[in-house]
């Protein structure tokens, strides 16, 4: 309920933003006055219409997704693309509604400020939501399967980057002498696997070793409703550049060749 309640106050500031955005692109170019020959009313109109369908295009790009980072130049990238899309949208809308047009270097102006203040608001938005959900109880407390460098790695990253994902457990199928890694406690071996699923309500489960181990782990997730993670070290794979995408709507991992720096927009 509290990741839910801040993804909708997320949505909702966002919409405000493109709006606010668009009327101050108004004021900065026009000057702040409610100009007779350009009236407002009509500007605001165009934007306010806009804006449901500029969030719907910026939600297709995965945006809000919980393992997404804000900060990264793609997730820029992304937020950029939808706010042209929000340009020329807005256009058709002032068009076919008031059939005239207006200044071009106010679209401009609305495009830089809709692009920059809503990257800006994710970034500061995505910060502060992180430290919510990490609130006790965390929101996503997740299960780490395997005490390996990977896993070890992995929990230090979420911890330092606060990520919504928050380890609360540790378990190992073949039992280890550590008893925590930074700061989460090892619980034991998978014999314990229902009783921590169950007393740590876990709702993420990243399997980091024990490969043999995967289908049991998967069918306990499904029992619980809890969703199952594999790091790629579980498979050999140790390259980090592998992805995730589909062959004819089949699920596969691709781990391609060091290639330059034009295929990050092909990818």
């Amino acid at each position: 309920m509290r990741y839910r309640l801040l993804v909708l106050l997320w949505l909702i500031t966002d919409l405000l933003l493109f709006v606010g955005s668009y009327a101050l692109a108004y004021f900065l170019r026009v000057g702040f006055i409610l100009s007779s020959d350009f009236p407002f009313h009509q500007f605001f109109y165009a934007a306010c219409v806009t804006a449901p369908v500029w969030l719907v295009v910026l939600a297709t790009t995965r945006t809000f997704a919980l393992t997404r980072s804000q900060a990264t130049v793609r997730n820029g990238a992304y937020i950029g693309y939808t706010a042209l899309v929000g340009v020329a949208l807005f256009t058709l809308v002032y068009y076919f509604r008031f059939e005239t047009f207006f200044s071009r270097m106010l679209l401009g102006m609305a495009f830089v400020l809709s692009a920059s203040v809503v990257w800006l608001w994710h970034i500061a938005y995505a910060a502060m939501m992180r430290r919510l959900l990490r609130r006790d109880p965390p929101a996503f407390p997740t299960l780490i399967v395997g005490v390996t460098r990977e896993s070890k790695r992995l929990i230090e990253k979420l911890n330092a980057g606060k990520h919504p994902l928050k380890p609360v457990a540790v378990l190992d199928g073949r039992g280890t002498s550590e008893t925590e890694i930074d700061g989460v406690p090892v619980r034991g071996k998978l014999n314990k696997l229902e009783d921590i699923l169950e007393q740590e309500h876990i709702t993420h489960l990243i399997q980091c070793s024990d490969l043999e181990q995967s289908l049991n782990l998967l069918s306990a997730c499904r029992q619980r409703g809890c969703t199952y993670l594999l790091l790629p070290s579980v498979l050999g794979i140790v390259e980090r550049d592998e992805r995730v995408d589909t062959l004819e709507g089949q699920p596969v991992t691709i781990v391609s060749p060091k290639e330059g720096w034009w295929t990050w927009f092909f990818r």
